[in-house]
């Protein structure tokens, strides 16, 4: 019997990217939930929630109501402890319903840069990316919220991920992304912001050509076994 899983989408070339075999593999009936347009429905019945990222920020309510909403709608399903991954936006999302702070950085994270591990970290499912260069692009960070693990720092960023147990997960990066050619939706989708960030996209084109490939198989290898450890 496949299992259900809600995919909460906030721009359409931010998708499951990499991930969407592991979860077919899994057995798991992707629904997607369209972010600020489709209703959110229960949030407790779905076995698994995969929120995504976007070029929003979780502070940016008054412009964006669809953030307090999501936040709310996180809230209960997240102090149920049920499976829920988030993925920058996403994580951001999940650690301010769970009370945490999620602010500007000093200057954004973009580019592919590999993860300083936490004990935590080395210990769980993020193991599978320990010395690859995983694709960043963010301008805020979450805090960890409480009782919640650290997994994972840069130099740029000191919360990279988070832990509630087996069930919940937030990542501030993209480990399903990154990969051509697919990932040129990404420097055509975010131009203006590369032009703000003074970033030339030939350059993150070319990183991509050198990283995308261990990026998908180290993505995959993590998720696979974040799903297999899930207590549904």
């Amino acid at each position: 019997m496949s299992k259900s899983a809600l995919i909460l989408r906030h721009l359409t070339f931010e998708d499951l990217g990499s991930f969407a075999p592991v979860l077919e593999d899994e057995g798991y009936r992707p629904v997607l939930i369209e972010a600020g347009i489709d209703p959110l429905p229960d949030p407790l019945d779905a076995d698994l929630v995969v929120v995504l990222g976007g070029p929003i920020g979780v502070n940016d309510e008054q412009a964006y109501p669809s953030m307090t909403a999501e936040r709310e709608w996180l809230a209960p399903r997240l102090a149920a402890r049920r499976p829920t991954l988030g993925i920058c936006l996403g994580a951001q999302l999940m650690a301010a319903a769970l009370g945490a702070k999620v602010a500007p950085m000093p200057g954004k994270e973009i580019g592919f840069a590999p993860l300083e591990l936490t004990e935590a970290g080395r210990k769980g499912p993020l193991a599978a990316l320990d010395g690859v260069s995983v694709l960043h692009w963010h301008g805020e960070a979450f805090e960890t919220p409480a009782m919640a693990e650290n997994l994972a720092t840069t130099s740029a960023c000191a919360t990279q991920a988070f832990a509630l147990a087996p069930n919940v997960l937030g990542l501030q990066f993209h480990p399903e992304a990154g990969e051509l050619p697919t990932f040129e939706r990404w420097l055509i989708g975010h131009s203006v912001e590369l032009a703000h960030a003074g970033i030339r996209p030939e350059d993150l084109r070319r990183a991509a050509e050198e990283n995308g490939p261990s990026l998908r198989i180290a993505g995959q290898a993590m998720l696979n076994t974040w799903l297999r450890g899930l207590r549904i």
